[in-house]
């Protein structure tokens, strides 16, 4: 495995960590359908969290939530739509950012919380 992708696995475990010792319920890790791929998918108080998690060595060449744009979210809406439909939920949800920067632990981690807003008619399997 490549080094940045081992980089972003231990990123992505250190993510995991830190929702688990905030309180947050971890329901799924790398959860795949097709080409879709969601990170973390936690629970906080009833609310589904789907995390998108962005692992940097430093921030040299700027923060690591701005690698986010908005193909990203798209993506990440669409894999959040395949979830809900996999699993037959219904309730309500939103997207965080989870940005870990650092070489190897203790990693400098930002949680940014409803890092961006999805319009009602793409969200839970509602879009045309």
């Amino acid at each position: 495995m490549a080094e940045h992708n081992i980089l972003g696995r231990t990123g992505e475990e250190a993510a995991a960590r830190y929702l688990m010792y905030a309180g947050y319920h971890i329901h799924a890790l790398g959860w795949r359908f097709g080409h879709l791929e969601i990170d973390i998918v936690a629970e906080w108080y009833g609310c589904l969290v789907f995390v998108e998690v962005k692992t940097r060595r430093d921030e040299r060449f700027g923060a690591a939530e701005e690698a986010v744009d908005a193909e990203k979210q798209r993506r990440l809406v669409r894999a959040a739509n395949a979830y809900l439909r996999y699993h037959h939920l219904d309730q309500p949800a939103r997207f965080d950012i989870i940005a870990v920067t650092g070489e190897r632990p203790p990693f400098a981690i930002r949680h940014i919380e409803h890092a961006f807003d999805v319009p009602t008619r793409t969200v839970f399997g509602t879009q045309p």
